[in-house]
């Protein structure tokens, strides 16, 4: 295996991750707060489940996100 090129694919993937699941959640926060569903709220709880069928690989990260 050549660990340049996969630790590059792995950082090109996580980098996509990253940016598009930072617009969903911005986009989701915003709209949220403005319709009045998070009011009196400072912080959500996120959950990202990462999985790779051909490897088995399961892994969650769960955290809360502030937004006042």
């Amino acid at each position: 295996m050549n660990e340049d090129i996969f630790n590059m694919a792995v950082r090109k993937f996580l980098k996509r991750v990253g940016v598009a699941s930072q617009r969903e959640i911005e986009g989701a926060v915003r709209a949220a707060i403005e319709s009045g569903t998070l009011k009196g709220r400072r912080s959500v709880a996120a959950r990202v489940l990462l999985s790779i069928d051909d490897i088995d690989l399961e892994h969650e990260i769960a955290d809360e996100i502030a937004f006042d």
